[in-house]
């Protein structure tokens, strides 16, 4: 009795919805014309249109790109790397990096993209660097689009990573780390057999969270290139945003929206299945 208000909120404001996205992706859902008001069932169509249009296979390429990119080798390993060389360092060493970090990840997302915006524009800070170093300007966000959003994201995001492996191996006992090196083992010996094994299941975690994060960037890449330039940047949330909210098909967007959901357990399952941790 005393959770119910509880599952009344749940069922309402996340299953309900679910729900509903699940149901929606097979209508004709549309904000204009007779679909907005007579909505119909039209079983896989929207589906085989997804699969048959050369713009979702872009954005599907684009996604895992940037995904493979940005969370698995960007801010999983960059964060790793981070908490590893602060580990046991000086209080207010630790304190002071982290501050540095943590701001990038307490930054709005509209703001970091108008930051790198600012600094890779072409009489940007990064070209007017390259000016007094006497090279030639280059038009980052023109010329390298998918590296310019996928390091504002690894930017953005590496703190979150790096705190979640500073309270990992700060748990990780120290008796175990002076075994292995009484035993033999060197210092990347330890880090391999005795640190990672260690902290495996918040490594497991880490990644699942970052990834399903990445999967939903819109606003860094919307406001750094609208998913340009053509579709040189055009993720499935910038597919999806320009189908149900540009060509106002709602169901075709809702299709695409359970794409990424399936992408994101799929993904989850891959690490779990990868680190040996039971579901």
């Amino acid at each position: 009795m005393f959770l119910f208000p509880a599952w009344l909120l749940l069922l309402v404001f996340f299953a309900g919805p679910i729900l509903l996205t699940f149901y929606f992706a097979f209508t004709n859902l549309s904000l204009t014309g007779t679909a907005a008001q007579n909505i119909e069932f039209v079983g896989f169509q929207n589906f085989a249109a997804m699969f048959q249009d050369p713009n979702f296979r872009i954005s599907m390429v684009n996604t895992i790109l940037f995904l493979l990119a940005s969370a698995v080798l960007g801010q999983q390993i960059l964060g790793f790397m981070l908490a590893l060389l602060m580990k046991e360092r000086n209080p207010t060493f630790r304190r002071l990096i982290g501050i540095i970090v943590i701001a990038g990840w307490v930054t709005p997302e509209i703001v970091v993209a108008f930051c790198w915006v600012a600094f890779l524009s072409d009489n940007g800070t990064l070209n007017a660097i390259l000016g007094y170093a006497g090279l030639q300007p280059v038009t980052w966000l023109y010329t390298f689009p998918m590296v310019s959003v996928i390091v504002a994201n690894i930017w953005h995001g590496t703190a979150f990573s790096m705190m979640v492996f500073q309270a990992a191996l700060d748990d990780v006992p120290k008796t175990i780390e002076e075994a292995a090196v009484i035993d033999g083992a060197s210092r990347f010996q330890v880090l391999t057999r005795v640190v990672i094994p260690t902290v495996k299941g918040s490594i497991v975690t880490n990644m699942i969270l970052v990834t399903l994060q990445t999967l939903g960037v819109f606003t860094l890449i919307y406001a750094m290139t609208g998913g340009g330039p053509g579709t040189a940047t055009q993720t499935l949330p910038i597919f999806m945003y320009n189908q149900a909210f540009v060509n106002y098909q709602l169901g075709y967007g809702t299709a695409i929206s359970l794409i990424l959901l399936l992408i994101g357990i799929l993904a989850s399952l891959v690490y779990m299945r990868s680190m040996n941790v039971k579901v």
